[in-house]
């Protein structure tokens, strides 16, 4: 079972449930904190996977990042979209770069998945689940059955603080983590990452972030929304060190299990272990606590 606890393990003991209960064919995840929920969400997320016509296994929402007057979503805007393309400046061309790229929303936590996928994903335990879940469908399958879908008109939900003073909380938790999955990835691809490499790349990811900042401020002003350049700087600046951080931290910790086990290797080194998962879960469910 995971060591740490977080989102990533939160899902990977729902994925181990779903597979013990039998008794779904598409699995899908959204933010449980979502403050414009709709049903037409579900619907749409889970549809190109579930369509009997269709050959997709793996569907991943997007949709716009913006409310109260204000362009939010940035975790993505300032950190993953111009980190990614920092990364393609440093360490090259690389498929796996340019696949995350292609997102819209590569941070949505809303996906949905053919249920035969959940006893190959090898994931994270911590804030990097999406860039992680996202890798290990390339990985497992090809591009043409990967979509993404719009699955919203308005979409809005409880924000993380920035956390500026603790890097453990928030955002600043959030990007190290991201970062770390991100340089793990590219190692497993044969990518080196040294003291000089990661100083460039928070170089390049600070000057990259800062361009597309300017884009941003004239989006927000044409439609209309509020964008505050000196705090989004200051998150960029946050982000930026974080990035070196992440960078020596996997670098100096080269023993790091980086995954949990998948549910096939579950399964093989504890063959009734979804017996046991399901009793115990309805267990809880009629004597709730």
């Amino acid at each position: 079972a995971p060591k740490e606890r977080g989102k990533g393990s939160n899902v990977w003991n729902c994925f181990g449930y779903v597979l013990a209960s039998e008794q779904s064919e598409v699995v899908a995840l959204h933010d449980c904190d979502v403050l414009t929920y709709q049903r037409s969400l579900l619907a749409r997320l889970i549809y190109p996977v579930a369509h009997p016509t269709f050959n997709f296994a793996f569907s991943k929402g997007y949709y716009p990042r913006y409310a109260d007057g204000k362009l939010n979503g940035r975790a993505s805007r300032l950190l993953v979209t111009p980190l990614l393309r920092a990364l393609k400046g440093v360490v090259g061309q690389d498929d796996l770069l340019s696949y995350l790229d292609s997102f819209r929303y590569p941070l949505a936590g809303e996906f949905a998945l053919d249920v035969h996928c959940l006893k190959e994903l090898r994931i994270p335990s911590d804030w990097g689940l999406e860039i992680g879940v996202l890798s290990e469908v390339l990985k497992n399958y090809s591009n043409r059955r990967i979509c993404q879908v719009d699955i919203a008109d308005v979409y809005d939900h409880k924000h993380q603080a920035v956390s500026f003073e603790d890097k453990q909380s928030g955002l600043s938790r959030m990007s190290q983590d991201i970062a770390k999955s991100l340089y793990r990835k590219l190692a497993v691809r044969g990518h080196p990452f040294s003291n000089s490499t990661l100083r460039t790349i928070r170089a390049r990811y600070y000057r990259t972030a800062l361009d597309q900042l300017e884009s941003y401020a004239f989006d927000a002003e044409m439609n209309g929304l509020g964008l505050d350049l000196h705090s989004e700087e200051q998150v960029i600046e946050l982000f930026a060190a974080n990035i070196l951080e992440a960078g020596k931290a996997f670098v100096e910790s080269p023993s790091e299990v980086p995954f949990m086990p998948n549910w096939n290797r579950v399964m093989s080194a504890c063959p009734d272990i979804l017996e046991k998962l399901y009793d115990a879960v309805e267990q809880d469910n009629q004597f709730p606590s």
